[in-house]
């Protein structure tokens, strides 16, 4: 298996028996015919299969989430919309090739689409900075959802970002002042907006293009205040830790739905959207234009305030309440 992941290697023995049984079927002979053998070493990979990916932990799934032959944003917007036409810088500073947006057709309605992109080589991920934009590429988002504002369009956004650029020139631009500025426009913007999270969801460079009526999340993916390397390095001093901290974090696509933050998670195909990009594109496109129909479907002074709700009930904290004997004595 090319790009095998650490728990997939009981899947990758049985392959490679199943293979190195093709080309000497005669050597591995048990008293049944070859087709059977055949088949039960295939029954075997599907079983063992569906038994690793139904008890994955969330480092695991973050592995999937960052798995190099994982769809990207163009990918998707390559397999699941239509008519893309490409849009280009801020008018301010500079093209950002790190965030992606034009205008497509999603099942016959005209929306404005934005993601953030990574690379498939070094080449690629140096050009498009591995997928973490500048401020520049936020104030191209915002450009272009004001455009899309103002001739009614919808707004689809992507998210597949470890967080927004963190150095020297993105400080000197602004960086934190232009996602603050997207959080508040995207708050009032008059047409339905939706986001998907397609993979990586790290911090402010996800949350810059996530202000949304609905979010989705990828049944891999994650969506997280920090990378678990970071929050180890920070609660453990070790980035060895990073597992712990995924599962402390609670930022797998269950948690997420459990604790309100997300409102739908997509399926992806069994060992991830990977496996089968198409398929992926395809179950998205379909969460995609239901929520997108009960949107506009929607008035949107309701959406308005559905979307202010959603966003002002993050974050709810639970004290506890010391016993009234306690308080006495003290």
């Amino acid at each position: 298996m090319k790009h095998q992941l650490d728990f997939e290697k009981p899947i990758a023995e049985l392959q490679n028996k199943l293979e190195e049984l093709k080309r000497h079927p005669g050597e591995h002979s048990l008293g049944i015919s070859f087709e059977d053998e055949v088949a039960l070493i295939e029954k075997k990979i599907e079983e063992t299969r569906r038994q690793i990916f139904a008890n994955l932990s969330a480092w695991d799934r973050i592995k999937i989430a960052r798995h190099p032959k994982r769809p990207f944003t163009l990918d998707y917007i390559r397999m699941a919309f239509s008519d893309f036409n490409e849009l280009h810088g801020d008018r301010l500073f500079a093209e950002d090739r790190a965030m992606v947006a034009g205008f497509a057709t999603l099942g016959g309605h005209k929306v404005m689409v934005i993601g953030t992109q990574k690379g498939r080589d070094t080449k690629e991920n140096i050009r498009r900075n591995f997928g973490s934009a500048h401020p520049e590429g936020y104030r191209k988002a915002l450009r272009l959802m004001k455009l899309a504002d103002k001739f009614g369009l919808p707004i689809i956004t992507l998210i597949d970002t470890a967080g927004a650029y963190p150095g020297i020139g993105a400080e000197e631009r602004h960086i934190a002042e232009a996602i603050a500025v997207n959080l508040r426009e995207m708050m009032v913007f008059g047409v339905p907006i939706i986001a998907a999270v397609i993979g990586e969801g790290g911090s402010g460079g996800a949350l810059g293009i996530g202000v949304a009526d609905r979010v989705l999340i990828l049944e891999n993916a994650y969506y997280s205040v920090i990378s678990p390397e970071g929050c180890a390095a920070i609660l453990w001093k070790d980035r060895s830790a990073a597992a712990k901290a995924a599962e402390a974090l609670k930022i797998t696509a269950r948690h997420l739905l459990e604790l309100g933050l997300v409102d739908e998670i997509v399926p992806e195909p069994l060992g991830g959207a990977h496996t089968k990009p198409d398929k992926a594109a395809q179950t998205l496109r379909e969460h995609l234009l239901k929520h997108l129909e009960d949107l506009i479907a929607m008035p949107e002074a309701e959406r308005l305030k559905g979307r202010y709700a959603k966003f002002r009930a993050f974050g709810h904290v639970a004290e506890k309440q010391e016993p009234a004997t306690e308080k006495a004595e003290a």
